[in-house]
């Protein structure tokens, strides 16, 4: 089945699709890393990744798949390049701003393991409370016994996680907790809830933070930047030219 599609269409078709986002995401990287270089080595790696990520071993293989694909060599080298240039770009522009951000999100990255116990009975929370206190019975037993969670499975453990993955009030109560400090129960939601911190374990600012830090800011300008930008008339052919950053 042979399709054509005309230039006119081809936007109203990527906004049928819900692919016009992604075309103004990549346009806008192609603007961001237009003047960012590779070296030789650099080249040569990418090159020797996406021939063998494609199984091409010879011309003709790579003729095939460059009509396969649409593309001519100039197109083809964009794409080659284009992760180890965006990863520059990155390191550019967000590299000197990486440790004034990692302090203001460390709290929300710092990891915990701690116990919990759920119940939606207030008198059964008080009962295990007061027999973990009184040490009648170890956390895990009763949270495998009464926690009506899947939690009950793992004698209430739950970990490590960063603190901004449980329940925003258990995240405050675990920030405010000293290792081995339990907490009376307290009211989350629909449940009623007994806490216990387990392990404190604090972020540090090490290469995989590093670069997920990175990626994060980069994100979050990518966010802008599309928030930004102009319309395209409908009639218009796309190129990297008709999508402009006010």
């Amino acid at each position: 089945m042979r399709i054509a599609v005309s230039e006119s269409e081809v936007l109203p078709l990527l906004a049928k699709y819900g692919m016009l986002p992604q075309l103004i995401r990549e346009v806008i990287i192609e603007q961001a890393i237009a003047n960012i270089t590779c070296n030789p080595e650099e080249r040569n790696a990418a090159y020797s990744r996406f021939y063998q990520n494609n199984q091409i071993a010879n011309d003709e293989q790579m003729k095939s798949w460059l009509q396969q694909n649409g593309m001519d060599c100039e197109q083809l080298e964009y794409l080659i390049l284009r992760d180890i240039k965006l990863e520059k770009f990155k390191q550019e522009t967000w590299d000197n701003k990486v440790e004034s951000y990692f302090l203001q999100v460390k709290s929300q990255l710092d990891k915990v393991v701690y116990s919990l116990i759920r119940t939606k009975n207030i008198g059964i929370a008080q009962e295990l409370f007061f027999r973990i206190q009184d040490r009648e019975n170890s956390f895990a037993e009763l949270a495998k016994k009464y926690s009506q969670g899947s939690e009950a499975e793992t004698g209430g453990l739950l970990g490590p996680v960063e603190l901004s993955t449980p329940h925003p009030q258990i995240g405050q109560i675990l920030k405010a907790s000293k290792p081995g400090q339990l907490w009376p129960p307290t009211q989350v939601g629909e449940w009623v809830v007994i806490v216990r911190l387990e392990k404190y374990l604090s972020c540090e600012l090490d290469p995989p933070t590093r670069q997920r830090l990175r990626n994060d800011l980069f994100q979050q300008w990518l966010m802008t930047q599309m928030q930004t930008v102009k319309s395209i008339p409908e009639s218009t052919p796309v190129n990297s030219e008709q999508v402009s950053i006010t």
